[in-house]
């Protein structure tokens, strides 16, 4: 009678090196990532529940919450869009990441374990934090800009070539070397003309040996 007093006793109240059992599934409760990155949760589960699908669902209420991606029940990582879930049977965790985050994946989402009846899960908060705005590079044009005083001064180049250069171009055409050959001869010409015409004229009085009067 003693004896099977105690073993009501020990069923009731339960043994004191009984384990006292934790919640079938946690996870961190809130996360953060950058926008464009990427980010990772890591949930927890029971070892009962090693077998069964885990679920990544998104959506403040439970009960209306959309099932992003989930596993086949396997260790083997599933992917759909830009989220990815694996599942540790060693380590009792599956991990969800999300990749090429956006502003609008802010939301409430939820670690789920599907089983019969109610299934179990724990939510997560997710935050993203923007990308700082860096200023937009100036645009680069062909004026280079001085300031005197408070007016600015607009030095532009149109050609980008000086009057020395356009000299040194007609110089060297074949147009200028045509012309300078064909007008060269004419030149000389007038030249010894004017020469000729303004030659000393010597006088023939006076020279010796030459008679006065000719018979």
């Amino acid at each position: 009678m003693r004896l099977s007093l105690a073993l009501l006793l020990l069923i009731l109240l339960g043994s004191p090196n009984a384990e006292i059992r934790e919640d079938p599934i946690t996870g961190p409760g809130a996360v953060s990532g950058p926008e464009g990155g990427s980010l990772t949760v890591r949930c927890h589960y029971n070892p009962e529940w090693k077998t069964h699908r885990k679920l990544w669902c998104r959506g403040a209420e439970w009960a209306a919450c959309k099932i992003l991606v989930e596993t086949a029940g396997t260790e083997e990582e599933v992917k759909k869009d830009r989220v990815s879930i694996r599942d540790s049977w060693k380590d009792y965790t599956f991990n969800v990441t999300m990749e090429v985050l956006r502003r609008d994946d802010a939301d409430t989402y939820w670690c789920i374990i599907q089983r019969t009846g109610i299934d179990k899960g724990v939510q997560v908060k997710v935050t993203i934090d923007p990308v700082p705005q860096s200023s937009a590079p100036e645009r680069t044009t062909t004026a280079a800009r001085t300031t005197t005083g408070s007016s600015p001064t607009v030095i532009s180049s149109t050609s980008g070539r000086t009057p020395s250069t356009l000299s040194r171009s007609f110089l060297t055409s074949p147009f200028f070397l045509i012309l300078v050959l064909l007008e060269l001869p004419l030149l000389l010409s007038m030249l010894s003309a004017v020469l000729w015409v303004n030659r000393p004229q010597r006088s023939s009085a006076g020279r010796p040996g030459w008679p006065d009067d000719a018979h």
